[in-house]
């Protein structure tokens, strides 16, 4: 009970903020993990065209069915997406709701110069870009599940000219997932130890590496989704394909 205005307020306590807070860190995690997944899984270009046609066939189910089901890319694309969009709807609540809120962040920023503050609102400014940079790239996945491969997903970074896209969605996801994983690891106290400021020098170090390195990772990838599609400009709409694979493949029908 608190008093107002000369009369006693029953104060009712509500967990509703509480359990935003943990499905905000739980499709953070998710989403953060499924990025690291996804970004071995498109390095292993840098393998060759056929370990890469490998991982494509795999993601399709081949090699569990017997045959290729792209849809499953689709309905896995539809997964991420449905947890995309509940994490950024909860997200958005913390965000400065106007100019005069964010002016005053700012101001706040500027005064404290506390490195976490910082690295809290470049998180906000990737995670805005990653909004629509996202959806494009998972519209495009869920829409065209089976145009996944060596040639085809070069033909799409270089010959339809989504490699600008892929930069920056590329510097938007890194930044936006390891700054979410650091602040996640600070929150919940996962590496607090016996001296957690010790320990969030660590992790603020272990931050920086991740980003590194999936970012080297991310931009050695493209560049050779874009020499490929350079070889590969006059042949557009030609598939990449493994003679033996088709063979299994008849031999199954």
């Amino acid at each position: 009970m608190i008093q107002q205005a000369g009369r006693a307020v029953q104060v009712m306590k509500s967990r509703k903020y509480a359990k935003l807070d943990f499905v905000q860190s739980a499709s953070g995690l998710v989403l953060a993990l499924f990025m690291w997944a996804h970004m071995l899984l498109v390095s292993s270009i840098l393998l060759g065209k056929e370990a890469m046609f490998y991982v494509t066939k795999f993601l399709e189910g081949k090699f569990f069915f017997g045959e290729s089901y792209p849809i499953l890319v689709s309905m896995a694309g539809i997964g991420i997406f449905f947890i995309f969009i509940v994490h950024a709807a909860i997200a958005a609540r913390k965000f400065p709701n106007n100019w005069e809120q964010f002016k005053e962040y700012r101001a706040h920023m500027k005064m404290m110069k506390h490195s976490d503050t910082s690295l809290w609102f470049w998180q906000i400014f990737t995670g805005f870009a990653m909004f629509f940079l996202g959806s494009i790239h998972l519209y495009v996945i869920i829409t065209h599940p089976a145009e996944i491969g060596p040639y085809a997903s070069s033909d799409r970074v270089w010959s339809e000219y989504m490699w600008p896209l892929y930069i920056l969605l590329l510097l938007a996801v890194e930044f936006h997932g390891s700054i979410g994983l650091y602040r996640l690891a600070i929150k919940w106290g996962w590496f607090d130890g016996k001296n957690p400021r010790a320990s969030r020098k660590k992790l603020k170090k272990a931050k920086w590496i991740v980003t590194i390195v999936f970012l080297t990772l991310g931009l050695l990838s493209l560049s050779a989704y874009i020499k490929i599609g350079i070889a590969h400009e006059d042949k557009v709409g030609e598939r990449y394909e493994i003679s033996s694979l088709l063979e299994t493949t008849r031999d199954n029908t």
